[in-house]
């Protein structure tokens, strides 16, 4: 398990980090979402040791993170950092030995990770032949090589594809159900939803929302309902303790203050004629985030 505790950084006179605490449980996958400037990257580098923080402390099973635990970690940082020049099959195997695989291990783990992520058949291209989206392929292979026990990725799905961001998706996952935390930060928010267990938010350099995905999504969002019957559903947003999002023909969106409100809404229906649908509505977390962000 990963701590990062009561952290705070400044350049000078600017805060960059607040008190910023969270933790990344073990087997679980945890996304790191906030605009350009909120302080994901910087964080991530304190994590790794790459900054300082000006307070605060990053932990592991409860105790302070050494040079010695940081060789077990896998990071992928935002911008590309792999040898251009090289071979792709042959830096990754350079990669892992450098964390003291021997040179079978590191082969095989080569192999097994360009296999799993499509590039088999680019081993032996030099990196900067390489697509940008395979570039970005490369940079997850990179993080992975040595068999880390903890991963941290600043971005790994930019510039991918669809095809290839289900693949990156589906070594991730794996990744983190053989029981390692992975800490991921991304933009592309519809991902984060799909992949995490758990979120963090930060913005302007401090946490916002931080906790398992469904329980932010009680806590930062009423209860929001969909109900479809023939005819005009104006009448919904007339029901006490009703506020309507959205009406249409047939339509009607609908948050409730409580259970009974919402169940007073499908009662009405019921007696003015058919129901085709009556559903609760997820929040979104793109809707969670401006929430706690504004």
């Amino acid at each position: 398990m990963l701590d990062i505790r009561a952290v705070s950084k400044r350049y000078g006179s600017k805060p960059v980090l607040t008190d910023v605490s969270f933790t990344v449980v073990d087997g679980r996958m945890t996304g790191f979402v906030g605009a350009n400037g909120a302080g994901k990257t910087t964080t991530m580098r304190i994590i790794l040791g790459v900054l300082t923080p000006d307070t605060g402390t990053v932990l592991i099973d409860g105790a302070p993170v050494t040079a010695g635990d940081r060789r077990r970690f896998g990071y992928m940082p935002e911008e590309r950092g792999l040898y251009p020049k090289m071979k792709l099959g042959e830096q990754l195997v350079y990669l892992a030995r450098l964390h003291g695989l021997s040179t079978a291990s590191a082969r095989q783990n080569s192999s097994t990770l360009l296999e799993r992520l499509g590039l088999a058949e680019r081993t032996g291209d030099l990196v900067q032949a390489l697509s940008l989206g395979n570039q970005q392929r490369a940079q997850i292979a990179a993080a992975l090589v040595h068999d880390p026990e903890f991963l941290v990725l600043d971005e790994p799905f930019s510039g991918l594809d669809p095809i290839a961001v289900e693949t990156v998706m589906t070594v991730l996952t794996d990744y983190a159900a053989s029981g390692a935390p992975v800490l991921f930060s991304s933009h592309q928010l519809d991902i984060v939803e799909r992949l995490c267990d758990d979120l963090v938010i930060i913005a302007d350099g401090r946490i916002r929302a931080n906790g398992s995905r469904e329980g932010l999504r009680q806590r930062f969002s009423r209860p929001r309902f969909e109900i479809r019957s023939p005819g005009d559903t104006a009448w919904v947003g007339t029901l006490p303790g009703i506020t309507l999002v959205e009406t249409a023909p047939g339509l009607a969106i609908f948050e409730a203050e409580t259970d009974a409100a919402s169940q007073g809404v499908l009662r009405h229906a019921l007696e003015r004629g058919p129901v085709d649908s009556f559903s609760q509505q997820r929040p979104s977390l793109a809707s969670i985030f401006r929430e706690v962000v504004q």
